[in-house]
């Protein structure tokens, strides 16, 4: 090993942080398949997840402010500090369809996107900090969605803001603490002071399910891609800028793992929809309920022009409405080179 390469070596940072959301992603089955781990072990890294860190370390979900650290979540909160200045760079782009719908009671007329003229529809309350208003985001654009399909705009409705339920934000999601917690119209829905609430995933269906509610319109089902841009369509895949500069081939070593973790899922449905269950804190029915159409042969990231330019129009409608304190430049924020060279590892391990 030459002198360079020693203290290139010597310079490798001991562990490394990986932050997810509770969806469908690369990053959380590698994860609970243990591939990621030893991959970095390989290399005397050791990989950290926040979720299972010190509370006090779970704000840089949403801040992306710790060095050595890749995120695979939902595009609110990573635009969001984006907009703050956080030091991200965004690498990688997925897009699942995670059961986008408009939920009703059981004796409700609406069941077409038309039928929403004229109802009251839940808006879940700001939270104290624009970045931290994600529900709020997703259901604003989710309404959108399902407006657009039917021609009407957001005069057409009446929005009826819904607080989030008072409960210990420490406590995991449980029978006490559901989905409702955030998804705060589904008990609205009960009380009549709404007609329709927009939800998406699988804890979402757990929620619903066991208020007795349905779906009135399933997002999922319609050709228009643009109706169902939101928080996790298209979901960023971001790492700190610093790790990218100062260690490029670990960057590339990490999408190199994402990609085999989405070769593997292919052919491993059941395995897939196994770890979802605890991926999604949510029950085996709710996880094959939410994740439907073919979803686990999506999950390598891209950076496509057409992914790319869906992420400017969600990122648009959030600088519209007040969800980013300044607007960003998306093309700025790409850095494509990780998965430029390991497209080309990857094409050279082929031949």
């Amino acid at each position: 090993m030459s002198t360079s390469e020693q203290e290139t070596q010597s310079l490798k940072p001991n562990n490394i942080w990986i932050t997810r959301c509770p969806v469908p992603t690369a990053t959380g089955i590698a994860i609970k398949r243990g591939t990621l781990a030893k991959k970095f072990a390989k290399q005397n890294i050791e990989v950290f997840t926040l979720q299972d860190s010190k509370k006090e370390l779970s704000v840089h979900h949403y801040d992306h402010q710790l060095a050595a650290l890749f995120r695979e979540g939902g595009n609110v909160p990573a635009l969001a500090a984006r907009a703050e200045g956080a030091p991200s760079r965004l690498i990688g782009l997925t897009w699942i369809d995670e059961w986008q719908v408009i939920i009703v009671r059981p004796d409700s007329d609406i069941k077409k996107p038309e039928d929403l003229k004229g109802k009251r529809i839940a808006l879940p309350a700001y939270a104290e900090q624009r970045a931290g208003s994600i529900f709020r985001a997703m259901s604003l654009q989710g309404i959108r969605g399902a407006l657009q399909l039917a021609g009407l705009q957001f005069k057409d409705v009446k929005f009826i803001e819904t607080a989030e339920r008072s409960v210990n934000k420490n406590q995991p999601v449980s029978e006490e603490r559901d989905a409702s917690t955030f998804w705060s119209g589904l008990d609205a829905l009960l009380t009549h002071e709404v007609d329709a609430v927009y939800v998406k995933g699988a804890s979402a269906v757990e929620a619903a399910t066991k208020r007795g509610l349905v779906v009135g319109i399933d997002l999922d089902q319609f050709e228009d891609v643009t109706s169902r841009i939101n928080n996790g369509t298209p979901r960023p895949i971001t790492v700190h800028e610093d790790l990218l500069e100062q260690h490029f081939e670990l960057v590339v070593d990490f999408l190199e793992e994402l990609f085999d973790t989405a070769d593997w899922a292919k052919d491993h449905l059941d395995e897939v929809l196994e770890i979802l269950q605890s991926e999604t804190i949510a029950g085996a029915e709710s996880v094959a309920t939410a994740y439907r159409n073919n979803f686990h042969l999506g999950l390598h990231p891209s950076l496509n022009p057409a992914r790319i330019d869906l992420l400017k129009q969600q990122k648009d409608f959030l600088w519209l409405h007040g969800f980013l304190e300044h607007d960003v430049d998306v093309d700025s924020w790409i850095d494509a080179r990780p998965l430029q060279a390991l497209l080309q590892r990857r094409k050279k391990k082929a031949s």
